[in-house]
C-alpha cells in the first residue's frame, strides 16, 4: 500500500513550510511557552512570600487545575488538527465552521465543569489529598474556587490562539500571553503586596488577565483584522451545533483528552506521595515542577508547531512534506533542550534561591533538579513532542494507549515502588518520571517510523 494522496489540485497545499516560515511559526511559540512559565515561576515567588503553606496550597491545586486545563487543551487540539487539515485543503469553509463549533464545545463543556467544581472543590481536595496541614487545606480551597471561575475564559483562549496557530500565526497568541504575562504578575504585586490577600490575590490576578485575554482574542477573530480568514468567527453568534463537524473534533479531542486526564490523574495520585513526606518536600516539588517546566518548554512549542505544520500537510495529501518539516522541528528541538538544561544546572543554586525554602526543603528541590535535567534532553523530544505529528495525522487512539499504559505501569507504578520498598523516598517519583520518558519514546518513534499513521483519516464529511 502506499499514503493515499489528494487529487485534485485545488486541494494541494502552498508550498509555504520552508526554513524561514518554520521559524516564523516558532519562534513566537517558544516565547509564548516562555511567558507562560515565567507567570508560573512569578506566581510561586510571589506566594512564597506568604509562606510554605501557601506554595503548598496553590501546588496542590495546580495539580487538579491542570487536569481541568488539559481536557480543555484536548479539544483545542481536536480543533485544531481539524482546522489545519481543512487549510490544506484550502477549504474555507469548513475551516470557519470547524472554528464556531471548536469555541461552542469548549465553553459548554467548561462552564459544566466550572459549575461542578464550586459546588465540590472542598470534598474533591480531601478526597484527593486527605489531611494535610489545616493551612494549607485552606489556602487550597481558597485558590481553587476562585480559579475554577476562570476556566470557561481559558477555554476560549486556549481555543482561540489554537486557531490562529492552525493558520500559521503565532505572533498574535504570543503577544496575548506577553499581555496576560504582565497583568498576572502586576496583579499579584497589587493584591499580594498592597492589599496583602496572598493566596486570594493569586487567584483574582489568574481569574482577570484569563478573561481579559479571552476577550481580544475572540473579538480579534469576530470582529478585528482576521474576521475574513481561515478560522474567521464573524459568524460566532449565528447559534447553530454540527453534529458531524463536532464529531470530527472529538474524534481527536476526546482521545486527547482522555490521554492528558489520565495523564494528570497519574501525576496527582503520585503527588499524594510528597504530602506523605511533609510540607518541605511539597515545597522543593512545586519549586522545581515550576522551574522545570523550563526543561521541556522548547518541546511544548515545537510540538504545538507540529501540529499545523503536519496537519496542513496531511490535509494535502502531503505526506513526504509532513515527515520532512517533522524530521527539522525535532532536530531543533534537542539542540534547545540540551542547551537550556545544560545551563539550568549550571545556574541550579542562584535559581533556587529566588524561593523563600527551608533548608529542607532546597535540599529535597537540589535533588529533583538533577534528575529532571539530565532526562529530559535525552528523551523528552521524541517522548512529548513527536506524538504531536502522530495526532495531527489522526493517530491520536495509538498516542492513548501508549499515554495511558506508560503513565499507570511505568510512571505511577515505579513512583510508589521507589518512593517506599526501595526506600528512595520522595526522589523516586522524579526516577519513575525519567522511566516514562523512555517508555513513551520508544513506542512514539516507532510507531513514526512504520508509517502506519499515513493511513488514518480526521475528515470525514459524511
Amino acid at each position: 500500500m502506499v499514503p493515499p494522496t489528494r487529487e485534485t489540485p485545488l486541494q494541494a497545499a502552498p508550498a509555504r513550510w520552508n526554513n524561514r516560515s518554520l521559524l516564523y511559526l516558532l519562534w513566537p511559540l517558544i516565547v509564548e511557552q516562555i511567558l507562560g512559565v515565567t507567570m508560573g515561576i512569578a506566581d510561586t515567588v510571589m506566594v512564597s512570600s506568604v509562606g510554605e503553606y501557601a506554595v503548598s496550597g496553590v501546588s496542590l491545586v495546580d495539580v487538579l487545575n491542570n487536569l481541568i486545563i488539559l481536557a480543555f487543551a484536548a479539544l483545542a487540539t481536536g480543533g485544531s488538527v481539524v482546522v489545519s487539515q481543512y487549510i490544506g485543503r484550502r477549504d474555507t469553509k469548513n475551516s470557519t465552521g470547524a472554528a464556531r463549533q471548536l469555541i461552542y464545545a469548549n465553553v459548554l463543556i467548561s462552564a459544566a465543569i466550572t459549575a461542578g467544581t464550586l459546588i465540590l472543590h472542598t470534598l474533591v481536595l480531601r478526597l484527593v489529598y486527605g489531611n494535610v496541614e489545616a493551612d494549607v487545606m485552606k489556602a487550597a480551597q481558597s485558590y481553587f474556587w476562585i480559579t475554577a471561575l476562570s476556566y470557561p475564559f481559558l477555554a476560549v483562549y486556549n481555543s482561540s490562539s489554537a486557531l490562529f496557530r492552525s493558520m500559521g500565526n503565532s505572533r498574535i497568541p504570543m503577544l496575548i500571553a506577553l499581555l496576560v504575562n504582565a497583568m498576572n504578575i502586576g496583579g499579584n504585586a497589587v493584591f499580594i503586596f498592597v492589599f496583602h490577600i496572598g493566596v486570594i490575590g493569586a487567584a483574582l490576578s489568574t481569574l482577570i488577565s484569563r478573561i481579559t485575554a479571552a476577550g481580544i482574542l475572540l473579538f480579534l477573530l469576530k470582529a478585528g483584522p482576521y474576521r475574513t480568514g481561515p478560522t474567521s468567527l464573524k459568524d460566532l453568534f449565528d447559534f447553530r451545533l454540527d453534529p458531524r463537524m463536532i464529531r470530527n473534533i472529538l474524534n481527536v479531542g476526546i482521545p486527547s483528552g482522555v490521554e492528558n486526564s489520565m495523564f494528570q490523574f497519574g501525576k496527582i495520585l503520585v503527588s499524594r506521595i510528597f504530602t506523605s513526606f511533609g510540607t518541605a518536600a511539597i515545597a522543593a516539588n512545586a519549586i522545581v515542577s515550576v522551574t522545570n517546566s523550563l526543561s521541556f518548554m522548547p518541546g511544548q512549542a515545537f510540538g504545538l508547531a507540529i501540529l499545523t505544520v503536519v496537519g496542513q500537510c496531511v490535509g494535502a495529501g502531503d505526506y513526504n512534506g509532513a515527515k520532512k518539516y517533522t524530521a527539522k522541528i525535532l532536530k531543533l528541538c534537542y539542540v534547545v533542550l540540551f542547551i537550556l538544561n545544560g545551563s539550568m544546572l549550571i545556574f541550579m543554586n542562584p535559581l533556587l534561591g529566588l524561593f523563600n525554602l527551608s533548608a529542607e526543603a532546597h535540599a529535597l528541590a537540589r535533588s529533583y533538579m538533577w534528575v529532571q535535567c539530565i532526562n529530559a534532553p535525552l528523551f523528552w523530544t521524541m517522548a512529548f513532542t513527536l506524538p504531536n505529528a502522530l495526532r495531527a495525522a489522526g493517530d491520536v487512539r495509538y498516542c492513548m494507549a501508549v499515554g495511558i499504559i506508560t503513565m499507570w505501569i511505568v510512571r505511577v507504578s515505579m513512583a510508589y515502588i521507589f518512593a517506599y520498598p526501595l526506600g528512595f523516598g520522595s526522589l523516586g517519583v522524579w526516577l519513575a518520571m525519567g522511566g516514562d520518558f523512555i517508555a513513551r519514546a520508544i513506542f512514539y518513534t516507532t510507531r513514526w517510523v512504520r508509517g502506519t499513521w499515513q493511513y488514518k483519516t480526521v475528515l470525514k464529511d459524511g
